[in-house]
């Protein structure tokens, strides 16, 4: 395990997701149009999906609220993600999970939100002060993708005491 702090969070989810190779799970509370520094240019984090998808790779996206104004209008220019079955994008306002799984292999589990003051390209001394692990250990990964698997499947739906104002109920 690795301890990650501020912008090192930044620069492992950077380099984590950017090799990903078949599928990349994301869970958050917030969720806010994000840059990513990629290939020399600052990137959409939604431009990066819809590459990813586009290239094989599944990604699952679990959020607690509704998108901010920006990531949304972001989102209507990439039709490969709204057409593609590889993204799966889930709202559950209970979840408060912040964690990015990729292909199984590692994890990075902390409280960082997927904005930009959290886990994306704001400037050092404009980002908040996160702290996170990552993670290699298969035993841990799996138990996390289970845990958020439950989730996507609404195995948590039925039992939920908030399913009355839920937006957008799983089952």
């Amino acid at each position: 395990m690795e301890l990650l702090l501020s912008e090192k969070i930044y620069s492992a989810f950077q380099q984590d997701l950017l090799q990903a190779r078949r599928f990349v799970w994301i869970a958050t509370a917030d969720l806010k149009s994000t840059f990513i520094e990629s290939g020399g240019k600052f990137r959409s984090i939604l431009e990066v999906f819809a590459d990813l998808v586009r290239n094989g790779v599944e990604i699952r996206l679990i959020h607690a609220k509704e998108p901010g104004i920006l990531f949304r209008k972001e989102f209507d220019r990439f039709p490969a993600l709204v057409e593609s079955d590889r993204f799966e994008r889930f709202l559950c306002p209970r979840n408060h999970s912040k964690c990015v799984i990729v292909d199984g292999k590692s994890a990075i589990v902390g409280s960082a939100n997927l904005t930009g003051a959290g886990m994306g390209a704001k400037g050092i001394h404009k980002r908040n002060f996160e702290m996170a692990y990552r993670t290699t250990d298969a035993r841990d990964i799996q138990t996390m993708m289970d845990q958020l698997d439950a989730l996507c499947l609404g195995d948590f739906c039925q039992a939920c005491k908030l399913r009355s104002a839920c937006p957008d109920p799983i089952a």
